[in-house]
C-alpha cells in the first residue's frame, strides 16, 4: 500500500462503513399510505410523496461520488500526464452528462 496516496487509502477505508450505512436507508423510510384506486396515464408513475429517491438513484449517486474522488486523486497527481487525466474527465462526462473539469469534481 506504499504506493497508494493518502486519500485513495482513506477513501477505500470508509467504503466499505458507507456501503453499510446504505443497507440501513430503506428500513428508515415510512412506507406511503396505500392508495385504493389505481391512477391511469401520467399519474401512474408520480413519485412526488416519496421521502427517498428510487434506489437505482441514490447508487449512481454513490457510484459517481466514488468515481469523483478517483478522479480528483488523479487531478492533484502531477505525475500522471494531463492527456490521461483528460481522458478520464471525458468518461466521466460522458456518464455524469455534463461537462466534468478537475474544479467540477468538488461538487461530488
Amino acid at each position: 500500500m506504499a504506493g497508494i496516496s493518502r486519500s485513495l487509502r482513506t477513501f477505500l477505508a470508509v467504503l466499505p462503513l458507507s456501503a453499510a450505512g446504505l443497507l440501513f436507508v430503506p428500513a428508515l423510510a415510512q412506507e406511503a399510505p396505500r392508495q385504493p384506486a389505481k391512477p391511469s396515464g401520467e399519474d401512474a408513475r408520480d413519485t412526488s410523496g416519496y421521502p427517498f429517491p428510487a434506489l437505482a438513484v441514490t447508487v449512481a449517486a454513490a457510484q459517481n461520488m466514488a468515481y469523483a474522488m478517483i478522479l480528483r486523486d488523479y487531478c492533484a497527481d502531477t505525475r500522471l500526464p494531463m492527456e490521461f487525466v483528460r481522458e478520464r474527465l471525458a468518461r466521466f462526462s460522458r456518464m455524469t452528462g455534463r461537462e466534468e473539469t478537475c474544479k467540477s469534481l468538488l461538487d461530488y
